[in-house]
């Protein structure tokens, strides 16, 4: 893989046209997805933001459908250095698309949710929240992950107790690795499958909203 994946900025979605001064809330969609699904949940998100649902940099392996942001295939599989060679590419396209953006969320799902904790370990103070929907706190240290102890970054982390998708020992990794770590709001869906409900999008809403109240100027 190599060193400086690239964003492809021409394919962002975003809304709305006229964002000027607006909170900027970044969706990350999950593997066999791309830049258009998240796009779908604006109407469950705060009024007053605006949104920019980016497209993964990578292509998964025929027949797959979308994108990706890291492989999952075979010997690759998860491996930590692609979720941060994804959170690094994540960091260069906000340097680019979105350095004017005067406070940035971000709101994944799950490979996009774990690129979002993995962004927010590399760059803790440029994010006001991370909202991380079905996926997980990548295994290995990083050189600021002690840090966060004294930041306690704001966090959403919800899952669904019947999803089998992501392996239950990235999940028992980051039940344990957030709360030390992250200022945390963690929901458990029971009977969600690898997927997200209105339940947790009407929780969504108010942790997001709880975020504008507590930063607004």
């Amino acid at each position: 893989m190599s060193d400086l994946l690239t964003i492809d900025a021409t394919a962002t979605r975003w809304a709305p046209e006229v964002r000027e001064g607006l909170p900027l809330v970044v969706m990350l969609h999950g593997y066999g997805s791309d830049e258009n699904d998240l796009f779908a949940l604006r109407p469950f998100l705060p009024d007053g933001i605006a949104v920019a649902s980016v497209a993964a940099p990578l292509t998964p392996p025929w027949p797959a459908p979308g994108r990706s942001w890291y492989p999952i295939e075979a010997l690759e599989g998860r491996h930590p250095d692609g979720v941060t060679e994804a959170a690094q590419a994540l960091l260069r396209w906000l340097d680019a698309e979105a350095a004017d953006a005067p406070k940035i969320a971000l709101l994944g799902f799950s490979q996009g949710a774990a690129v979002s904790i993995q962004a927010m370990r590399l760059d803790a103070a440029r994010f006001g929240a991370i909202v991380a929907l079905s996926g997980y706190a990548t295994p290995g240290d990083l050189p600021a992950d002690e840090s966060l102890r004294e930041l306690r970054p704001r966090v959403f982390w919800g899952r669904g107790t019947n999803d089998d998708v992501i392996p239950q020992p990235l999940v028992d990794h980051t039940a344990q690795w957030l709360p030390e770590r992250a200022d945390l709001t963690g929901r458990v869906y029971p009977g969600l499958t690898h997927s997200v409900s209105e339940d947790e999008l009407q929780d969504v809403r108010v942790f997001l909203d709880t975020w504008l109240d507590e930063s607004a100027d």
